[in-house]
């Protein structure tokens, strides 16, 4: 009997002790798809890290490449507009040259003693013209009746006149200029007041 009492306690210890060592361990299921690996639900797979991995460094790539893109572009910007700049202060100091020739061809005009010179200096005069124009130069057209546009014109004094040339322009006295669609210098001009 006691040996009867002994082995049922021994059953009884092995049962507890499989029991045991069942809650311990994993369940690992095989499917017969490669060796035994234990995986648990809170960890992400070798795969899955690596497509985690794969996504990150091709967000970085296409950030990395945005910002040189924009880098690129804006320092060819900045060099276009630091060129134009340097050409802009040139010719804002050839401009009144331009005029100075223009007022000496018009006294030219007077004196006929003077043709031969005039004939010289209206061919340097075109010839720097057409080296202005083709820096982007343009000539600002300002005629007697326009409309005072303080943009383009700057007015230097105002003259009584008809009612009609109220607010506009009555007469220019110095040309204004373009250099790529940008004022380089504004037209100088009289304009009419009410009487």
């Amino acid at each position: 009997m006691q040996k009867e009492k002994v082995e049922e306690k021994e059953q009884d210890q092995n049962i507890e002790v499989n029991q045991e060592e069942s809650t311990d361990q994993p369940v690992v299921e095989n499917e017969g798809n490669g060796p035994e690996t234990e995986t648990t639900e809170d960890e992400p797979t070798e795969q899955e890290k690596l497509s985690i991995e794969l996504s990150e460094a091709k967000d970085k790539y296409l950030r990395l490449y945005s910002e040189f893109e924009n880098f690129r572009r804006r320092t060819a910007k900045e060099r276009i507009d630091l060129i134009g700049s340097a050409s802009k202060e040139l010719i804002e100091s050839l401009v009144p040259v331009l005029d100075d020739f223009e007022r000496g061809l018009k006294s030219m005009d007077e004196n006929e003693e003077m043709a031969p010179a005039k004939e010289g200096t209206e061919l340097i005069y075109n010839k720097f013209k057409k080296i202005l124009e083709s820096k982007g130069l343009k000539k600002m057209e300002v005629n007697k009746g326009d409309d005072f546009n303080d943009d383009y014109h700057e007015a230097i004094t105002q003259i009584p006149a008809e009612e009609e040339l109220a607010g506009k322009v009555v007469d220019v006295v110095e040309n204004g200029y373009f250099l790529s669609d940008k004022v380089v210098r504004f037209a100088k001009v009289v304009t009419g007041a009410k009487s």
